[in-house]
């Protein structure tokens, strides 16, 4: 369950991978097929951070930049944006209602 709730969780706000991995941890101490995913996912994840620390500025703020767009979407789409313009007062701003629900 905590690795469905970290799936979820990934293109939200907050500790989305952690999570998963939280979650994968927890099924290798029981399972081989969970280690084995576990250690790929780790592998995966140091590649992906080392390859980042290479870059120049310029990329790790593109990188930066889009994944605030898939945040700010996934917050979108969820209703969150809508949900906080209420709370300032700007409930006119209809635009920010989410196409879901």
């Amino acid at each position: 369950m905590v690795l469905v709730l970290g799936i979820i969780d990934i293109p939200s706000p907050g500790p989305g991978w952690a999570i998963v991995f939280v979650g994968l941890a927890i099924l290798a101490s029981e399972f081989a097929w969970a280690r084995r995913v576990l250690r790929y996912a780790r592998g995966k994840y140091d590649a992906w951070t080392r390859w980042l620390g290479r870059q120049s500025v310029a990329v790790r703020l593109v990188v930066l930049g889009l994944t605030g767009l898939v945040v700010l979407a996934t917050l979108y789409l969820l209703g969150a944006l809508y949900l906080v313009a209420g709370w300032l007062g700007l409930d006119g701003w209809t635009w920010l209602q989410s196409p879901l629900f």
